[in-house]
């Protein structure tokens, strides 16, 4: 059997670099065809594209292109190559780079940007006819129905440890036999502290997650719960889950990375350790799964795993994505787009921490009623309303 042929968008972030991990041990199986990424690290991706001999580099950054082909020949100079013993691959610059990379031939496409800028290039591999190993939540998020239109029965598999362990789950039963959708959440960086005690939280605490290792984004969601609340209006998109049978359980260990209640009264709940190559190694291989990517969970010692209610007080960012995803229309993309633009506001010393969810809870109360969007573009139209409305109301806080 020929090896699966894969496109990774991403590849230099830490759901990238995890994928090639896996591809890299086991060649036989997968062949990486193409590598996105922003372009802001040249080297590591010449590095990766050399190794991988790919057919083709996006990078996001306009004008990088000379970057990437002077890292190219300093990488092989490096590895001791003479001229004409490597292939420089195709190159593709700027802000369309990215989707055209998800439309180019393979059998999946893994999708491992950060942010709502993942919608086209999700919606380029859909169109395509690429499996697509779906680690962006936000494009899901905020595509929504446009998004769900596209896709084929089975032709989205999940990448997020969450949603690959309800996946998991699901095979256990049928559809109506399904009760709930349990999501575990590790807690994040504040885990246990009360509103009060996150009055004065930095960006460096709020970046050093107790588990996962993370990019800085994703990281400083998981502490608000932004993250958790974005993985709530996934699941149901992904599944086709009631919101009311969407619940959160803190699990500190994250051992445990979701769970399934059936309505016999049983509950299926997938188990490992916590390493995203599991999850990133079932989607590339779906629905086969690829031998010993991941430690197991060593069941020759003792284990003790906690589950606690989440604190809707001191974290109600899940609350807020519920509604959000309750309301529908674009309000999911306005959670998103006003979170991303709250963050970097936080990160920069311009927002407290209890600033994000506060102004993301206001920004969704003042949205107009954007309607069904039936493009793209009207979906961007609603995102770019919540990150000026997120930016005015930051500064007017710093004003105050």
């Amino acid at each position: 059997m020929s090896p699966r042929e894969i496109v990774i968008l991403g590849s230099t972030g830490s759901i990238g670099t995890q994928a090639i991990d896996v591809i890299e041990r086991n060649p036989g199986r997968f062949r990486v065809v193409g590598l996105g990424a922003g372009g802001g690290n040249p080297a590591l991706l010449a590095a990766q594209a050399l190794s991988l001999g790919v057919d083709v580099v996006g990078v996001a950054k306009a004008g990088a292109a000379q970057d990437i082909q002077l890292a190219f020949y300093a990488e092989a100079k490096k590895r001791g190559y003479a001229s004409g013993e490597f292939k420089i691959p195709k190159i593709l610059a700027g802000p369309d780079a990215m989707t055209e990379l998800a439309s180019w031939k393979c059998d999946l496409v893994l999708n491992g940007i950060t942010g709502s800028i993942g919608l086209r290039p999700t919606i380029a591999a859909l169109q395509a006819g690429s499996v697509l190993a779906l680690a962006n939540k936000e494009s899901l998020v905020a595509g929504g129905q446009l998004v769900r239109d596209l896709a084929a029965p089975g032709q989205i598999v999940p990448v997020d440890s969450e949603h690959s362990a309800l996946a998991q789950c699901l095979r256990g039963g049928r559809a109506e036999e399904v009760r709930r959708l349990v999501l575990t959440a590790s807690g994040g960086a504040f885990r246990g502290r009360t509103r009060a005690e996150l009055a004065d939280v930095t960006p460096e605490q709020a970046l050093n997650h107790p588990t996962w290792d993370m990019g800085p984004v994703v990281t400083i969601n998981t502490a608000t719960l932004v993250n958790k609340g974005l993985e709530v209006i996934e699941a149901h998109e992904l599944f086709g889950v009631p919101y009311d049978d969407i619940g959160v359980m803190v699990h500190p260990q994250s051992v445990i990375h979701s769970m399934v209640e059936f309505t016999d009264g049983s509950t299926l709940a997938q188990a490992s350790p916590p390493d995203m190559r599991l999850p990133i190694a079932l989607a590339l291989g779906w629905p086969d799964r690829v031998p010993d990517a991941a430690p197991a969970v060593d069941w020759t010692k003792s284990h003790t795993w906690e589950f606690a209610p989440l604190d809707d007080q001191a974290f109600p960012a899940v609350r807020l994505a519920m509604h959000a995803g309750r309301t529908g229309r674009c309000l999911p993309a306005v959670y998103n787009a006003a979170n991303e633009e709250l963050v970097a506001a936080f990160a920069d010393g311009r927002l407290p921490f209890l600033g994000i969810v506060d102004t993301l809870e206001r920004v969704l109360a003042e949205a107009p009623d954007f309607g069904q969007p039936g493009t793209v573009d009207e979906v961007h139209a609603a995102e770019e309303w919540a990150r000026a409305r997120a930016t005015e109301l930051v500064h007017s806080h710093v004003r105050a």
